[in-house]
């Protein structure tokens, strides 16, 4: 079995006809039998593997749950001609959480995650040398939408603040140093992890909320992602494990207004969804009319109307919210 040694600018700098070789071995290849040892990950699965990252959260597929992995994690471990726990496997090591994980793969990664432009012509490399080689859109389809042009748009990053950023990095740097990384490159694993990290939160909040503003019913326009409309934890990042921020069932969509309301405790969620005010803003509410227009009862959202409810926002953390932001004096 031929193993080729790759540089990081196989990775980052691929082109078309390479992807198109490359493509031509991985659809030659046969599945490896049981005890088998798999070929080494090519360029092009690698960038495709990380290019799914901002789909889905490998973190929560073990070994055993692999095979329950959402799209596009299915449609590449068939044309990579490898199981699931492969794949997932290989998220795993791009995501940066794992410093101990192959040393290439964390610095690609983070290589790519920091510019996103770059990103986005390695992707389309890789699906115009599927192309040249005979893989259709039926069989791997342009799952980051952006085969025709575009970049990669991260949603959830207004959320990210300066010290949001910084602790990412202070918790990252023992880790990272214990495994022979700099500060710098620890820095840019960490705050690329934590980026797009955030997107996956902010989209599957988005989707579990039907898009719209849970308190006010606000739809923000469909035409692409819209600062309109905001993923906000219930339990702060900076409060929260790492399980934790990334648990769609610690966000609610918000429009803005009702989104800074929510951060400063003026309102808060009950554990059957229902909304309560602060006792502060329903007094401002009776004074002001600008204030009644966007916090009067008949203007908050009707939860039943959205599809199982109760799983938007799990209880630990509408609880955590009312003993510590809800400002109830």
């Amino acid at each position: 079995m031929t193993r080729t040694r790759y540089t990081a600018t196989d990775y980052v700098d691929i082109t078309p006809l390479a992807a198109h070789q490359q493509w031509i071995a991985i659809l030659g290849r046969s599945s490896a039998g049981p005890g088998q040892r798999q070929e080494n990950f090519t360029p092009v699965e690698t960038l495709l593997c990380l290019a799914a990252m901002y789909l889905v959260d490998s973190s929560r597929f073990s070994s055993a749950a692999a095979v329950r992995a959402p799209a596009p994690v299915p449609e590449l471990a068939r044309l990579f001609r490898r199981p699931p726990t492969s794949i997932v496997a290989k998220m795993d090591n791009l995501d940066g959480s794992r410093p101990k994980g192959n040393r290439n793969d964390i610095l690609v990664a983070a290589t790519l995650r920091s510019d996103p432009e770059r990103l986005a012509v390695a992707y389309r490399a890789c699906l115009a040398g599927a192309r040249a080689a005979g893989v259709d859109v039926a069989v791997l389809p342009d799952f980051l939408g952006i085969e025709a042009g575009g970049q990669v748009a991260l949603l959830g990053q207004d959320e990210l603040g300066l010290s949001v950023l910084e602790l990412a990095v202070e918790e990252a740097l023992q880790s990272f140093a214990d495994a022979g990384y700099g500060e710098r490159e620890t820095e840019r694993i960490a705050l690329a992890a934590v980026r797009v990290g955030q997107h996956r939160f902010a989209r599957d909040v988005l989707a579990n909320c039907g898009h719209a503003c849970v308190f006010c019913g606000f739809a923000a326009p469909s035409a692409g992602p819209s600062h309109l409309l905001r993923a906000s934890h219930v339990k702060p990042w900076r409060d929260a494990t790492r399980r934790e921020r990334l648990h769609v069932a610690n966000g609610v969509a918000a429009c803005p207004t009702h989104d800074a309301a929510f951060d400063q405790g003026l309102l808060t969620i009950e554990d059957d969804l229902r909304i309560t005010l602060a006792p502060s803003l329903v007094r401002d509410r009776e004074r002001r009319p600008e204030v009644r227009r966007y916090f009067e009862s008949p203007h908050l959202y009707d939860h039943v109307a959205l599809p199982a409810a109760a799983t938007i926002v799990d209880v630990q953390y509408a609880q955590w919210h009312r003993v510590h932001i809800y400002q109830a004096g």
